[in-house]
């Protein structure tokens, strides 16, 4: 039975939700306002508060998608936002699963040394000295391989398979299977949400990021991604304007128009793996 509410738990309750919508608010305004300015015509913009479009146009949206650069741009994100979770997925899981063998020879050096690595970085120039030997400079390969060990995501792996009973793989060990065949086979179709979770961290990682571009690759335009152009739009008047396209719209109009690009993918791709959440990574069971 339910007792009677007292003063403090309803004035408990209603201060908790003033909190929440003013923290929603907060939260969802800066999104609101690029998205209203986006679909605005700017010249009937009038005030700087905008929670919806003010003579709705599209302009903005088709000097954005009608740039050769912002159009190839979006190719090599998607590109590296494809291909740079996979690589990620395949170096990652493999080591979580070798650092949790307790019989493998020197198991603990390497979980200490990947755990220092979280902790100590040689630096901006060293990083890019070691880079520029491999060869990676100007090269599409610096958005993949680098991005290919992650020791946070590697932890992640490592502690959901440490949660799945030993007894499935001893018993998998006296039928005759081997380690590749082990993880492969069984641990790694387990592991599907702890997978699916640490994919999406690779994934807007991946697509986020420009500060890559920025130091590696600024002399290839060829190799800029979205976020890099987005950057260099927020920084510098936009360039792939047209004349005519000008007269229509602003550059800020054009950097809305950016921005909301550079998000629909995530809010697009977020929804279809966060299912994988709901069970969280301690999911772990013995299936037949």
């Amino acid at each position: 039975m339910v007792g009677k509410r007292s003063v403090n738990d309803l004035f408990f309750d209603i201060s908790d939700l003033l909190l929440m919508i003013f923290t929603f608010i907060i939260m969802a305004y800066p999104f609101i306002y690029i998205l209203s300015y986006s679909l605005s015509d700017p010249l009937k913009i009038t005030t700087g508060l905008v929670l919806y479009p003010e003579g709705f146009s599209l302009d903005a949206y088709k000097a954005a998608l009608g740039s050769p650069s912002i159009f190839h741009a979006i190719f090599i994100s998607i590109l590296r936002t494809t291909i740079g979770p996979i690589f990620m997925i395949l170096v990652t899981a493999m080591a979580g699963y070798c650092i949790t063998r307790e019989d493998m020879k020197g198991v603990r050096i390497f979980r200490k040394y990947f755990v220092y690595t979280m902790y100590i970085s040689a630096g901006l120039i060293p990083t890019f000295l070691v880079i520029k030997a491999l060869g990676l400079v100007g090269s599409f390969w610096i958005y993949i391989l680098p991005s290919s060990v992650s020791v946070f995501n590697m932890v992640l792996i490592k502690s959901f398979i440490e949660s799945i009973p030993k007894s499935l793989e001893e018993s998998a060990m006296m039928d005759g299977a081997n380690d590749f065949y082990l993880f492969w086979r069984i641990i790694f179709p387990i592991c599907t949400p702890v997978i699916a979770a640490v994919t999406l961290f690779g994934a807007v990682g991946q697509w986020n990021a420009f500060m890559d571009t920025q130091i590696y690759n600024t002399m290839h335009p060829e190799l800029f991604t979205l976020q890099y152009v987005l950057y260099l739009a927020l920084t510098t008047p936009p360039m792939d304007i047209g004349e005519e396209m000008r007269i229509f719209i602003t550059p800020k109009a054009f950097r809305m128009a950016m921005t909301v690009l550079t998000i629909l993918p995530i809010l697009a791709i977020y929804p279809v793996l966060q299912k994988y959440f709901v069970g969280g990574i301690m999911i772990g069971a013995v299936k037949g």
